[in-house]
């Protein structure tokens, strides 16, 4: 087995620039089939889910460039695969982000469940149930949902619970959709603000971030964009807490201190001290 030997007491002091967010990246990277234009993205991530998602929108039909400052140029304009396979799906569940925004530009879609042909419960019910009320037409067979729309319109969506991908499927499927979806119990994580104000720049029309009820207008196309991911806030606490543990004095770099609110309150009740500036 693997494993890691850590030898303790020594200080770790020093700066460190934390990464993009891996959790707003990857919708994000998802939202690019919307659009009839490329998106250049900015700060993302290095990891094997970022490349296995660029693998999956490959297949489909994307084209990317890596840029020398590491940006990623990606363009999902044109798709001509319409369908996403369980070789790839099964090693990442938010492979089910291209269900919403392949069913509202193509009106057409096959996604492998995360699971395949798990027994049981489906863990996207809250997905499908909410696209249905959109207009479209789901089945699930041999392990795929099988999902297509004559017409895709918006609509009063409820959920019964919280759930992350499930806001983040349902907001880029009503950015084409005709007329007015609200979503109420909406997920309010940092990084569905962060794809909300990145299809606010490709020409989305998106109200209520940060809160429980967004409402989204459909427009008639989505267009070409650039946009900077937020910072990964959970590498930011672990390094935080690292620091604390330590008794160490630690500065990190591309930090956004709001998405750290219940971190840094924690730890300041622990005993640690902070000095905070606008990405610092």
């Amino acid at each position: 087995m693997y494993k890691l030997v850590i030898h303790g007491g020594i200080p770790l002091n020093g700066n460190i620039k934390t990464s993009g967010s891996k959790n707003a990246a990857l919708p994000i990277f998802f939202s690019s089939i919307l659009a009839d234009g490329p998106l250049k993205l900015s700060n993302t991530p290095q990891l094997s889910d970022v490349s296995t998602t660029l693998r999956l929108l490959m297949e489909m039909g994307s084209n990317f460039v890596l840029e020398e400052d590491g940006s990623i140029f990606i363009d999902s304009s044109t798709l001509t695969n319409l369908s996403a396979d369980y070789s790839l799906v099964k090693t990442m569940r938010a492979s089910i982000l291209t269900l919403g925004p392949m069913l509202a530009k193509y009106k057409k879609a096959k996604i492998s469940l995360p699971g395949g042909c798990a027994i049981g419960t489906r863990p996207v019910n809250l997905h499908l149930d909410a696209l249905e009320k959109m207009g479209a037409k789901i089945e699930v067979k041999n392990g795929y949902i099988h999902a297509s729309a004559k017409e895709f319109v918006g609509a009063q969506i409820n959920f019964d619970l919280v759930s992350v991908t499930a806001t983040e499927n349902i907001l880029m499927a009503a950015t084409l959709a005709k007329g007015i979806t609200t979503i109420n119990n909406a997920a309010q994580e940092p990084e569905v603000t962060d794809l909300i104000y990145c299809l606010k720049n490709m020409g989305a029309k998106i109200t209520g971030e940060n809160t429980s009820t967004l409402i989204i207008e459909g427009v008639d196309r989505l267009t070409d964009a650039s946009y900077s991911i937020c910072p990964d806030r959970i590498e930011a606490g672990t390094y935080l807490c690292a620091g604390a543990i330590a008794r160490s004095e630690l500065t990190l770099t591309n930090v956004n201190a709001s998405h750290l609110g219940a971190v840094l309150a924690k730890l300041e009740e622990m005993g640690s001290t902070f000095s905070i500036t606008d990405d610092t």
